[in-house]
């Protein structure tokens, strides 16, 4: 029989910290983020924000590596991350080069603020 692990009952389940979370969280951030295209646009920009935050928290060394992972992993990296469309590398090269990077700083305080509380 295995030694049962008692969690003391004061302990809190932090519900807000967990990975599926926090990517929701940040994925909320991104929908207030302006698009500064126009026109047709396929590709959301909170779906190229949060593919950029993929490849960067899968540790991809390069956009053609994780181009390459979308070609594959397409269905699990839209259930896990919260995107309806991955871009290509090079279209998400294009569509990340714009955006402001005030917009990037509130995305990171928001995170870390419910991560320091």
């Amino acid at each position: 029989m295995r030694d049962q692990v008692s969690i003391p009952s004061q302990l809190r389940v932090r519900k807000h910290l967990n990975a599926d979370a926090l990517f929701a969280s940040l994925k909320r951030i991104f929908n207030k983020i302006p698009d500064h295209r126009t026109g047709d646009v396929k590709v959301s920009l909170s779906d190229a924000l949060m593919s950029g935050f993929a490849m960067f928290s899968l540790k991809d060394p390069s956009l053609l590596a994780f181009d390459e992972r979308r070609k594959k992993e397409n269905g699990n990296l839209c259930s896990i991350y919260g995107v309806n469309e991955i871009p290509s590398d090079t279209r998400m090269r294009e569509i990340l080069d714009e955006v402001l990077s005030e917009h990037m700083f509130s995305a990171y305080k928001v995170i870390f603020r419910a991560l320091q509380r």
